[in-house]
């Protein structure tokens, strides 16, 4: 074949792949159009619930969007008296009390398993502190309490970390680390909404308003860019009909912006890895097969976890408390404008006048004037003040009822709200209806707990994917001790580590119990003695925790040794003279009889190189004895 032909084939595969990429963009945008038109109602749900939020709440939903509501009559007051924030608020405030932190326990008391928890723990409390988790939880719980749901998008930065090498290009090459971010509600697109979570979606879109510049910088592709909107993120101005007056909600466009539409789809047969494709612009930026292995059995799945305020069944999104209460708020709001309107006939007064008697243009113009001389026709009837009554007091009733409603539908009591009721007095009865009004949250509070724990488990199978063989990082332990980790992938054996939540009692009361527990006698072993890992713990919970690390140093040594196990993995290691041999000879001995070496693959390289170490520690043991002996005998004589 000459190499025309050969060019021809090149540039008719290059035809071809043009073709393909074209239809795949085609078909990922029509899909992005066509959910997003099934979500329609549900999105407008959404906005009017960010609109009673913010205090615009005389609107409502139309086939049009969003529109706002016109007075039956001019002179109609139309104030807001927003109940809505402060409680959602208050549900915000008890809910970050009421925030759970995630540690790990080991699933059995081997050695390995203990490790593998400790270690978790440590990553996950560094992945916290670095990105801000607990700020990125309290992002997404708003977004729930007002939406209904919002999402976790758990990702992997790989210019994150420390510097480690540089390319064939001089360019850097570094670690790597996870990247945790909270996606509105608006931006994400299943392709089944009757599903209550991702394990019933086989594809979801993520889609958002980003600039051009940004695509061309990550993707290498220059688009020519257009306006679309930065709130709504998906959707073009001329979408949706908004309020006038949306109060504290920025629906500014986005100029030379463009959406960016990734479009997840989970493994299946002709797909066994799933498949990422990135499309804007009408433009395919990449397609490949899905990122990360996040799922229960090594399997790779979508990088998004779900966190709802309330749990609908038959419904991918969840509900929000805001769309209990805006008809309470509708029929407060009417009912306080209303006996303001009735007040204001009260104090200014309903005039009645007979026709022609007076002038009533300058009448309604000025209104009775203190010492005005009104002047009528002669023989006609002056003009008096109609009787309006006095306040119904159905309209005091009504206003009461609804602000007990208030607290019937949002979970939030006046307890929490204003104050302590008069008529309880006992620290028992406090106690009991505090404990009623965190119970009310509970089924709030279970969902955020589940979400956070997704969220642990994709971190730490992310790290268990990129960490590769030798990872250093600087881990705080239990005892908020700052050390250097070296650890590699296989050491976060996610599957068989269990997260459990931080227990929701006060620190006083946590002592207390712990002195109770000592009293009893619960806490030392059969001679009546305190332990040392017990002594560690207690002093630990009294803010103690560095008083006993100072005078032990077994700990550094029991981690040195941990280290050079990992180290004689793949390389020989020296003994030190200053090591604690019994300690050194134990950590490497156990490490040998537990798990880890169990699944290692060069097990006879391992164990050949681990049993020389623990031979030099016996010989230095041995001669450092000796030497002491013959010191011994040279001064006795």
């Amino acid at each position: 074949m000459g190499w025309e032909e050969q060019g021809l084939d090149e540039s008719e595969k290059n035809r071809q792949q043009e073709n393909e990429n074209a239809r795949i963009a085609s078909e990922v945008t029509n899909d992005f159009y066509r959910r997003r038109e099934e979500r329609r109602s549900i999105e407008n749900c959404w906005i009017l619930n960010l609109n009673f939020y913010n205090g615009n709440q005389y609107c409502d939903v139309s086939p049009m969007g969003i529109v706002d509501e016109d007075p039956q009559f001019y002179w109609q007051s139309r104030r807001v008296f927003n109940h809505i924030a402060p409680t959602v608020d208050s549900r915000i405030a008890k809910l970050e009390k009421m925030k759970p932190e995630l540690t790990v326990r080991a699933f059995s008391d081997e050695d390995g398993d203990v490790k593998a928890a400790k270690l978790a723990t440590g990553v996950l409390r560094y992945v916290q502190d670095r990105v801000g988790l607990h700020a990125i939880a309290s992002r997404a719980t708003i977004w729930s309490e007002i939406c209904g749901c919002a999402f976790f998008k758990v990702d992997w930065n790989s210019k994150g970390g420390r510097q480690v090498a540089v390319d064939e290009e001089n360019r850097p090459v570094y670690e790597g680390e996870v990247e945790v971010s909270v996606v509105p509600p608006f931006e994400i697109f299943p392709d089944r909404l009757d599903a209550e979570d991702f394990d019933g979606v086989h594809s979801v879109i993520h889609a958002r308003a980003v600039p051009v510049s940004y695509i061309e910088e990550r993707f290498g592709v220059a688009l020519h860019g257009r306006t679309v909107s930065g709130m709504l993120g998906y959707s073009e101005p001329s979408t949706h009909r908004l309020p006038e007056e949306s109060y504290g909600m920025n629906f500014t466009d986005l100029k030379d912006g463009e959406i960016l539409i990734e479009r997840y789809t989970m493994p299946t047969p002709t797909a066994p890895q799933g498949k990422l494709e990135i499309v804007a612009g009408g433009k395919l930026l990449y397609a490949a097969e899905l990122p990360f292995v996040n799922g229960e059995r090594n399997e790779r799945g979508f990088p998004f976890v779900k966190q709802d305020c309330m749990r609908m069944p038959g419904a991918f999104f969840g509900g929000s408390v805001i769309d209990r209460m805006i008809p309470v708020q509708r029929a407060y709001n009417a009912v306080r404008n209303r006996k303001h309107e009735f007040l204001n006939r009260l104090s200014m007064g309903v005039l009645t006048v007979e026709d022609g008697s007076v002038d009533a243009d300058e009448l309604e113009e000025e209104g009775l004037l203190p010492g005005k001389i009104l002047i009528y026709r002669q023989g006609g009837k002056p003009p008096e003040m109609l009787d309006c009554g006095s306040l119904p007091t159905e309209l005091k009733d009504e206003e009461e009822w609804l602000e007990r409603e208030f607290s019937l539908v949002s979970g939030i009591s006046d307890l929490f709200q204003n104050s302590t009721p008069m008529r309880v007095t006992s620290a028992t009865g406090l106690q009991l209806l505090l404990s009623q009004d965190e119970s009310r949250l509970s089924g709030t509070v279970a969902n955020i707990e589940r979400a956070l724990k997704e969220v642990g488990r994709q971190i730490l199978r992310l790290y268990r994917q990129f960490a590769g063989t030798a990872r250093l990082m600087t881990l705080t332990g239990e005892n908020k001790k700052t050390q250097m980790y070296y650890f590699n992938a296989s050491s976060l054996e996610v599957n068989d580590l269990q997260f459990e939540s931080k227990e929701t009692v006060t620190p006083e009361e946590k002592k207390a119990t712990l002195l109770n527990l000592y009293q009893a006698g619960l806490l030392t072993d059969e001679n009546g003695n305190l332990t040392a890992e017990n002594k560690q713990r207690i002093l630990e919970a009294f803010g103690f925790g560095s008083y006993e690390n100072a005078k032990d140093i077994s700990a550094l040594h029991i981690a040195k040794a941990g280290e050079e196990n990992i180290e004689m993995r793949s390389i020989d290691m020296a003994v030190d003279d200053y090591d604690d041999h019994d300690l050194h000879i134990q950590e490497h001995t156990r490490y040998l009889l537990g798990a880890d070496f169990k699944r290692a693959k060069d097990k006879a390289g391992i164990k050949q190189r681990i049993s020389e170490h623990i031979k030099a520690h016996k010989n230095m043991q041995r001669n450092g004895s000796a030497a002491v002996g013959e010191i011994a005998k040279t001064t006795v004589k």
